[in-house]
């Protein structure tokens, strides 16, 4: 089993003082939910530091106060509106030129300003595009909007700001919908903590709204296995950047 084969090569680093980062980014909160609920206590109990991805245009005052006593987690700035403007066939994206460049970058501006004066010292200037989908002509007009960092999917890329991306998505978007089996999971973590070109931290990527019963038990078994073992090390989003 991949779970059996992941903890015996952490076990090892362990020996050997080798050790593995992670980091965890949920997308798509606006309001406090039950599910949100159930996310929090389930990181403020494994010690695990969340960056929590806001839509910023429906957000506002009651989502600031729920996640104020949360000092574990860091808010980053998720699109605008998480409203696609692409046509059909074409896949969703709400930061692509489907629009004039300069409407797009109001919004992220708008968003920016938005957030950060709600949660202060709980901000971060960081973009996580909707769908993990952006056009290079707008990640170049980052910094001049004040992001100094970005996270989509996948390997990390140069770019105008730092990149700190998501590596394993916990859910099944093509398929049930629902949390992706475990088996599969512990083999991707597995595949980047083997492979010959490491990234500097694996970023686990989880949208609490949708999680089933196996999204759930999932993330209850990773923290189990990983938050307290000697070879990992789960990491904010600020720490990984230098902010």
């Amino acid at each position: 089993m991949s779970e059996t084969r992941l903890m015996a090569l952490l076990d090892h680093w362990a020996d050997g003082g080798r050790m593995a980062t992670f980091w965890l980014r949920d997308d798509d909160a606006v309001v406090p939910t039950p599910a949100l609920d159930r996310l929090l206590a389930l990181t403020r109990d494994a010690g695990v530091p969340l960056t929590l991805a806001v839509i910023p245009e429906n957000t506002d005052e009651p989502l600031k106060q729920y996640l104020q006593p949360e000092p574990h987690v860091s808010i980053a700035v998720h699109g605008w509106s998480h409203r696609s403007y692409s046509e059909p066939p074409a896949k969703n994206q709400e930061l692509g030129l489907h629009r004039p460049m300069a409407e797009v970058l109001g919004e992220l501006r708008q968003g920016f300003a938005k957030l950060q004066a709600l949660y202060g010292p709980q901000f971060i200037a960081m973009l996580v595009p909707p769908w993990n989908r952006i056009a290079p002509e707008i990640v170049e007009a980052l910094p001049a909007l004040g992001f100094t960092s970005l996270s989509v999917f996948g390997r990390e890329k140069p770019a105008a700001v730092r990149v700190l991306n998501t590596h394993v998505d916990i859910m099944d978007w093509h398929g049930t919908r629902g949390g992706r089996p475990a088996e599969d999971l512990f083999a991707e973590i597995l595949s980047y903590l083997e492979s010959d070109r490491p990234v500097r931290a694996i970023g686990v990527l989880t949208h609490h709204l949708v999680h089933d019963d196996q999204a759930w038990a999932f993330l209850d078994r990773l923290f189990a296995l990983t938050a307290a073992h000697p070879a990992c090390r789960w990491a904010s989003a600020p720490d990984l950047l230098g902010a």
